[in-house]
């Protein structure tokens, strides 16, 4: 568990899916027209907890809801990228560590979620001392995450096909995260 205080929006905390408790959750978030690039619009919400149940089964393979005081905003994964289709398109380093984040904040939460939590999200990623870059790789189309992304500090990498998808790899290392939000803590 991660938990970490975000002014303006308050206590932010990450708490592994539980995939049979979580999965109408989760069916309500994907299946949005904003979420169209998470791919699961059409999904069910029986065909929602295979999915997590499945990622839940890896050790590779992370879920998480993020928390604001207690409510859900959001969807977090990590991976690990020798273990995902990306990984056979680009060459991964060792201390690559993959992510994915949804978010889908109530009526009433600030604008500016993304920005004040993505920090918080590349933190707890960043607490193991063997990572040292963040790897994502949003779809070309999506306008959003990209300038997300580049805001962020990201580094763009090349354009790569994936099963599902034209994607654009971006990175943030360890040193240039710390550059512009001071050092990740380690446990």
């Amino acid at each position: 568990m991660h938990e970490e205080e975000i002014p303006g929006f308050g206590r932010c905390a990450l708490t592994p899916v539980d995939p049979a408790a979580h999965a109408g959750l989760l069916h309500r978030w994907v299946t949005q027209p904003r979420a169209r690039f998470w791919g699961m619009g059409d999904h069910s919400v029986e065909q929602v907890r295979e999915v997590y149940a499945f990622v839940d089964g890896l050790s590779t393979h992370h879920a998480y809801l993020i928390l604001l005081d207690g409510t859900p905003v959001g969807l977090f994964q990590t991976y690990q990228p020798a273990a995902d289709p990306v990984g056979e398109r680009y060459p991964v380093e060792p201390g690559d560590v993959g992510m994915h984040l949804l978010l889908s904040p109530p009526e009433g939460t600030p604008r500016g979620l993304a920005a004040a939590v993505g920090p918080a999200l590349v933190r707890f990623l960043f607490r193991d001392p063997t990572r040292d870059r963040v790897v994502v790789e949003p779809d070309v189309r999506n306008g959003l995450a990209l300038r997300r992304l580049e805001i962020s500090g990201f580094i763009f990498g090349d354009e790569i096909d994936l099963p599902d998808k034209r994607a654009r790899l971006a990175f943030l290392t360890r040193e240039r995260f710390a550059a512009r939000h001071g050092a990740p803590s380690s446990n």
